[in-house]
């Protein structure tokens, strides 16, 4: 009795909840009849839908336009058999839950070949913003899953008064079309371009719709549940109206023909379904927390970078910033930082009216290391200093006050440096490509000009270029800037050596000059030496030809040592590589 007597209490909390949502005993047999209805494979118009929302997404992620994409969120053509996969699950409805999953399965193979299809014969295939920001999903993603199937399940359980609400629409296509067509855009990408590149947006894309689906479709399970659709006087009239639909007295036959429909006629007991929903989530949790803490471990890089950009800038304004007299005699044009083998590298670019000293630049280093509590050795600091006159820095100074004078020409080109270079720090390149550094000029009589130096083993496509090129004219607000884009190769340069020889030769010091004038023009970037040697040569050949290339790099071009790095090679033959790479990597 005790257990009747519980089961009986906990009926009567889910039908007291659902009288209180407004789902009465006649709109649960609307509600199962509906859901049941749109686990179909034979609606004409819901294909068209699969279709038109499939192609809307793809285009709209091919183009970086959010505004499209949600235009293929709003179709939301998944929404109907997701919910029928929750509520089977629910109840227990074997056929309704194969519906479910034949709809659903054939529904993503549609929606994934023809995002293929549209992939494959368009003239770019650039990897834009919005396609990489579904391919690295992560616990928060399963979470806003979990509220959008929540709300889409109670929207459509509700009987719609007034103006009907689209919240189930939005809240399942947002999670689900647009990952669906990233699979197929990686697909397309692996199959026409970049093999690599290509699995790597198809897995990401995938392992997001995956949770989304799994996590959606548990969503509306509990709700279900919860609403205690499944009466039993609701039972016996989808029961009658069972034996009467076609397609669901299809898959009774066809269960019966492979004689299970007895033995599966219930899909297990209550915790069985749930158990069989909550493995796969528990699945999708490790790469998801792997994500999280990856996107945390960034947060975090971030958050330092900042403190220390804060504390840098702080030293200098205290100690560097102005004269002994109190005139300004420079400020900070550009700063930057990485962090490698235990030590802070710091790049500052400043205007200045005075040149700094080698004491005046130790000393600031040595401040630094002290404000950051650091041994003095841990911290490089590179200064390229940008002479200028001291009426502009006078001119700089009185921006601060309360009642500024009329800007002079040298102030206005300052601060339009400023702004340039707060508008370009947050620039995104294709996958492929790493932003090394930029270079800016003006002139009265021509538009402005930028020069983007970035660092990769391909060349940026027309077609990215060009949106490259928009989004860097909208950032400035100035549509008549010209823009460059200039590639540093990241693919490793190599140095052929003559037998036991360490020496240079004129093919060599080519190849080291070019790698010079890169490094000189993005102080970002730093370089790895790999030196190899034949098994018949000195096996201190390989320091010796890395010290050759260092040397000359330090010496001819006058690159820091903290940029150099090397390492011995793997292979049994005299090539050496140099590879150039970002100093944050």
């Amino acid at each position: 009795m005790g257990s009747a007597e519980a089961a009986k209490a906990e009926t009567g909390i889910r039908d007291w909840f659902a009288d209180h949502i407004g789902v009465r005993e006649e709109r649960k047999e609307e509600v199962y009849r509906e859901i049941s209805n749109a686990a179909t494979l034979f609606d004409a118009s819901y294909w068209l839908q699969i279709i038109f929302a499939a192609g809307i997404a793809t285009l709209g992620l091919a183009l970086n336009s959010p505004a499209v994409i949600i235009g293929a969120m709003l179709i939301s053509p998944l929404m109907g058999p997701i919910l029928s996969a929750g509520l089977s699950l629910a109840t227990g409805d074997v056929i309704l839950g194969l519906r479910a999953i034949v709809n659903l399965a054939l529904s993503c193979a549609v929606a994934i070949i023809f995002a293929i299809l549209l992939v494959t014969v368009l003239p770019f295939k650039e990897v834009t913003n919005e396609i990489a920001s579904r391919t690295q999903p992560n616990t928060l993603d399963l979470m806003i899953a979990l509220f959008s199937g929540a709300i889409g399940s109670l929207a459509t359980c509700k009987e719609a008064k007034g103006v009907v609400t689209s919240i189930p629409g939005v809240s399942i296509a947002v999670a689900l079309m647009p990952p669906l067509c990233v699979v197929g855009f990686g697909i397309a990408l692996a199959l026409t371009f970049d093999t690599a590149e290509g699995l790597r947006v198809a897995r990401g894309g995938g392992l997001l719709f995956l949770t989304n689906l799994v996590v959606i479709t548990f969503a509306a399970m509990l709700v279900f549940l919860s609403l205690h659709i499944d009466t039993e006087s609701v039972r016996e009239r989808i029961k009658e109206w069972m034996r009467e639909d076609r397609e669901s007295s299809w898959y009774r036959s066809a269960l019966e023909r492979i004689h299970v429909s007895e033995r599966f006629r219930k899909m297990g007991s209550l915790p069985g379904r749930l158990i069989m929903i909550a493995i796969p989530i528990l699945i999708i949790l490790i790469p998801l927390s792997q994500s999280l803490g990856q996107l945390r471990d960034e947060i975090a890089r971030k958050q330092k970078e900042n403190r220390l950009r804060r504390t840098v800038a702080g030293v200098w304004q205290d100690n560097f910033a102005k004269m002994a007299s109190g005139e300004q005699r420079s400020y900070i044009d550009n700063l930057s930082s990485s962090e490698s083998d235990g030590k802070i590298n710091l790049f500052l670019r400043v205007f200045t009216s005075e040149p700094y000293n080698a004491e005046e630049q130790k000393l600031c280093a040595r401040l630094i290391a002290d404000r950051l509590e650091r041994a003095a050795q841990s911290v490089n600091l590179q200064i390229v200093e940008i002479p200028t006159t001291a009426g502009t820095l006078a001119a700089r100074a009185r921006e601060e006050k309360a009642e500024p004078p009329p800007q002079t020409i040298p102030q206005l080109q300052a601060n339009f440096m400023q702004a340039v270079d707060s508008s370009l720090r947050g620039l995104r390149l294709p996958q492929h490509a790493q932003m090394a550094d930029y270079q800016v000029t003006t002139n009265p009589s021509q538009p402005v000009g930028v020069r983007i130096d970035y660092l990769s083993e391909r060349d940026i496509d027309a077609d990215a270029r060009a949106l490259i090129i928009e989004d860097i004219r909208s950032r400035l607000d100035l549509p008549d800037t010209k823009v460059e884009l200039e590639r540093i190769s990241s693919t490793p340069a190599p140095l052929r050596f003559n037998f036991n020889q360490s020496t240079l030769d004129a093919t060599i010091t080519a190849s080291l000059d070019s790698i010079g004038q890169s490094l000189q023009r993005a102080p970002s970037l730093e370089i790895e030496i790999t030196t190899n040697r034949d098994r018949r040569e000195r096996e201190i050949i390989i320091e010796e030809r890395a010290q050759a290339i260092s040397e000359y790099l330090k010496t001819k071009w006058g690159i820091e040592q903290s940029r150099i790095k090397t390492a011995p090679g793997a292979d049994s033959s005299r090539d050496s590589t140099v590879k150039m790479k970002l100093t944050s990597s």
